[in-house]
């Protein structure tokens, strides 16, 4: 620590403990070295600070006018300590993320990518799974972070990253390709593949609203799983617009009627709790 701040933190300290004892405790140095310091720096600024007596020490006027100053150096210099250490913490680290497989193969390789370039020595490891597992990994503390649809249980606090429609699937010269946006009834008169597992998904929640019931064939959380099988002229889907970038299946994808969507974030047990190189993290997503 710099000398300077050394006397600083001496007089401040001082100050608010009224006695050279106290102020020596709390700052871990001896009761001779606090006056000794408060010595020091009444000879650099040639001015007289404290009164002493028996029963401890009070502000002179010299000393009224400088602490303000002296209190404001010293709480700079105690946030830039925290920013130091922080930094120091993020020279190495580990970020474990939770992640169902679009954000997995869309998002996740550029976000990293990007972050990489200021922090290159964080680890990262990561989970595979559904909505259900995630929030579970999360509250078990398996996973710092999770990608997750919102929203999640109360207890857990969550950014909101972005809002990603549901098409309707098809294989290519499918009768209702020939439509451009799609009803939920139509939809009702197919053999149906549902992306689900677990807890229910928004899919489901769309028949749901309009009181439909799809001809379910086929249920699994594989989104890929579900393009072959519609590709193959098996069924139709409806899929969240991220699954379907770079998809190398001959699929044709069309709008609903009544657009949809789901709710994409990021969810955690307790942000002020998590390590520096996760807040970080959390802040670069925050504001990508």
């Amino acid at each position: 620590m710099d000398g300077s701040i050394q006397k600083y933190m001496a007089f401040v300290k001082t100050v608010e403990c009224g006695s050279f004892t106290k102020a020596a405790e709390q700052l871990s140095y001896s009761q001779s070295g606090i006056s000794r310091m408060i010595n020091d720096l009444e000879k650099e600024w040639k001015v007289v600070l404290l009164e002493r007596s028996k029963s401890g020490v009070k502000l002179t006027s010299s000393g009224m006018k400088l602490l303000p100053y002296a209190e404001r150096v010293c709480r700079e210099y105690e946030k830039l300590q925290l920013e130091v250490d922080e930094l120091q913490g993020l020279k190495s680290g580990l970020i474990r993320i939770g992640t169902f497989s679009s954000v997995a193969t869309h998002w996740l390789p550029n976000i990293i990518k990007e972050f990489q370039k200021n922090y290159p020595n964080i680890d990262y490891e990561m989970l595979l799974g559904d909505y259900t597992d995630i929030e579970e990994w999360i509250m078990e503390g398996r996973i710092d972070c999770g990608f997750t649809r919102l929203p999640v249980r109360d207890e857990m606090d969550t950014i909101f990253l972005e809002q990603d429609r549901l098409l309707v699937v098809l294989p290519e010269g499918h009768p209702l390709t020939e439509l451009q946006k799609i009803p939920v009834s139509a939809l009702c008169e197919e053999p149906f593949m549902l992306l689900e597992k677990g807890a229910k998904a928004e899919v489901s929640e769309i028949f749901e609203r309009s009181n439909l019931k799809p001809k379910v064939h086929f249920t699994t959380w594989d989104d890929y799983a579900i393009m072959a099988m519609v590709e193959s002229g098996l069924g139709i889907s409806v899929l969240p617009e991220l699954i379907l970038k770079r998809i190398p299946y001959r699929i044709v994808t069309r709008e609903l009627e009544i657009p949809a969507y789901r709710n994409i974030g990021l969810a955690m047990r307790n942000r002020k709790g998590a390590t520096p190189a996760v807040k970080r993290f959390l802040e670069y997503l925050q504001y990508r």
